[in-house]
C-alpha cells in the first residue's frame, strides 16, 4: 500500500486580478522527490508558493503534512523547510550566523559546521550575504531549508547558478535527505535533474497539471524508442517491416540510413540483425534511442523550459 501524501492539492484557484495563475491544479505528492515543472508563466511558483503558506488561495484546497499551510502556519512552520530563489536572507547579515540562527530555531538540527563544509561555504561564512556570490547565496538558501531536519522541503530552482561541482554536490545532498526519510518537492529548468534526481514528475502548464509519472514512465509513454543503423541503400523495407513485431515502422531517413520505430528492445535488435544476416547486410552505427525527459516536456508543452 502507498503511504499518505505529504502534500494534497485540490482544485486550486489562485488569480492576480484578470489572469488566472492557477486554474483548477491537482496534484498529490507522496514521500521521495517530486519535480515540478513547466514552462515560465505556467503557475508553478505560484503553487508552491500556495502550498508555503505565502499564498492564500482564491479557491479548491491545499494540505502539506495534512495541514493547512494558512490556518495551521504555526504548526507547520517547524516540520517544512523552504528555499526561496530570493534567498530569504537580510542583506547585511554574514552567512554563518544566518544558518546559524536558523539551526537554533530547531530542536535537532543538522550540524551546522558540517554543512557549511559540505556545501562549499567555509571560506565566506564572515562575508555579509550581499557580498556573496550568486552561487553562494544559492547554497546558503539550500542549507537555510535543510538545517532543521524537515519532514518536508521546498526546493525551488536549487543549482541555478552553480558550476558543475557545486551542482554535483547539492544532488547528492538531496539524495542523502530522502535517504534520511525528508520528502522534497522540487522545482528545476534543469531537464538532466529532473531525471536524476525524481521519483515522480508533475509537468504545468497553463496554470493545470497535464502530465504525471516518473521519469522512466513519462519518458516511456512521450513517444516511441528508436532503433537506428546504416546500410546499403534501397533495403527492401516491406521484407523487414514483415519479419517486425506489430506496431513497428520503418523508414530510409537518407540513403543508407535507416530508422526503426516501436517497442524496442532485445527482442526487435535481434529481429533486425537476424534479418540483416538472412540479406547480405552488414549494420553498422546501430544504436538506440529513448526520449528524453526534455524531448517528453517540449512534445507535452510545446515549449522550451526557459522561454
Amino acid at each position: 500500500m502507498r503511504s499518505e501524501p505529504v502534500l494534497r492539492i485540490e482544485r486550486l484557484v489562485k488569480r492576480y486580478g484578470d489572469k488566472t495563475a492557477v486554474d483548477g491544479l491537482d496534484l498529490t505528492a507522496h514521500p521521495g522527490i517530486t519535480a515540478v515543472l513547466g514552462p515560465n508563466g505556467a503557475g508553478k511558483t505560484t503553487t508552491v508558493e500556495t502550498c508555503e503558506g505565502y499564498r492564500r488561495p482564491d479557491s479548491g484546497t491545499v494540505r502539506v503534512l495534512g495541514l493547512d499551510p494558512v490556518a495551521d502556519s504555526a504548526r507547520l512552520r517547524p516540520r517544512i523547510g523552504v528555499m526561496l530563489q530570493s534567498g530569504g536572507v537580510y542583506s547585511g547579515a554574514r552567512a554563518d550566523e544566518m544558518l546559524r540562527h536558523v539551526a537554533k530555531l530547531h530542536a535537532h538540527p543538522l550540524d551546522v559546521d558540517a554543512l557549511i563544509e559540505r556545501l562549499g561555504l567555509g571560506g565566506c561564512g564572515r562575508t555579509t550575504y550581499r557580498r556573496l556570490s550568486g552561487g553562494q547565496q544559492q547554497r546558503l538558501a539550500l542549507a537555510m531549508a535543510v538545517v532543521g531536519r524537515p519532514e518536508l522541503v521546498f526546493l525551488d530552482e536549487p543549482t541555478a547558478g552553480l558550476d558543475p561541482q557545486a551542482r554535483r554536490s547539492t544532488w547528492e545532498l538531496v539524495r542523502e535527505l530522502r535517504s534520511d526519510g525528508v520528502s522534497i518537492v522540487l522545482t528545476t529548468h534543469f531537464m538532466d535533474e529532473a531525471e536524476e534526481l525524481a521519483d515522480d514528475v508533475a509537468v504545468i502548464d497553463a496554470g493545470r497539471v497535464i502530465a504525471r509519472g516518473s521519469p522512466e514512465e513519462l519518458c516511456r509513454g512521450g513517444a516511441e524508442n528508436t532503433l537506428r543503423f546504416t546500410g546499403r541503400p534501397g533495403l527492401d523495407l516491406g521484407s523487414l517491416l514483415k519479419a517486425l513485431p506489430d506496431g513497428a515502422g520503418t523508414a530510409e531517413i537518407s540513403p543508407g540510413t535507416y530508422r526503426i520505430t516501436g517497442d524496442v528492445g532485445p527482442e526487435l535488435l535481434a529481429t533486425v540483425t537476424s534479418w540483416c544476416a538472412q540479406h547480405g547486410v552488414m549494420p553498422s552505427g546501430i544504436s538506440v534511442e529513448r526520449h528524453t525527459l526534455e524531448d517528453v516536456f517540449l512534445e507535452l508543452t510545446g515549449k522550451e523550459l526557459r522561454a
